[in-house]
């Protein structure tokens, strides 16, 4: 499986990982031999909170190198009058009769929570190209489906203002 990032991404994660490797891990495992020395293992509160943390850092370094070794580069360019990536789109959803709007992002930036969702869900992959007032068939994995019509494309760049994710 590939990953469709950007090249702001892959700098992101990067940018990450060298936190990580480099600031980040040695603290952790000084934090690690400290505890150590408090005492019974068994019973000691300190190192395991020290282990957990640093093994929850060498998860996300195994996560981040995951996702560049396998990450296929997306252009975060589209045509001045069609959605593309981190454009904000406002859309009318036909069944419930109301305006949603949402930015459209990678994977590694996707919050639906706060209106980011992403290229590869139902609504990115459907509304990815289209123009305003194109309507548009969203289906969804559990064969759901409903139509929304575009109202607004608002072009947008990616400005690094949206963080990774942190899964």
């Amino acid at each position: 499986m590939h990953n469709e990032l950007t090249r702001k991404d892959i700098q992101k994660m990067r940018e990450e990982l060298d936190y990580r490797r480099i600031q980040l891990r040695p603290k952790l495992l000084e934090a690690v031999k400290e505890a150590r020395g408090f005492g019974d293992l068994s019973e000691n509160f300190e190192y395991k909170a020290a282990k957990q943390e640093k093994n929850r850092n060498e998860s996300r370094i195994r996560f981040l190198e995951n996702m560049i070794r396998t990450a296929v580069i997306v252009s975060d360019r589209s045509s001045a009058d069609a959605v593309g990536l981190y454009d904000k789109v406002t859309v009318h959803v036909e069944e419930d009769d109301v305006d949603e709007s949402y930015q459209i992002v990678t994977t590694m930036r996707q919050d639906a929570l706060h209106g980011l969702i992403s290229r590869e869900s139902p609504v990115g992959r459907a509304v990815l190209g289209k123009k305003v007032g194109d309507r548009v068939l969203i289906e969804t994995e559990s064969g759901y489906s409903y139509y929304i019509v575009i109202k607004s494309i608002e072009k947008q760049a990616d400005d690094g203002s949206i963080p990774l994710n942190r899964f």
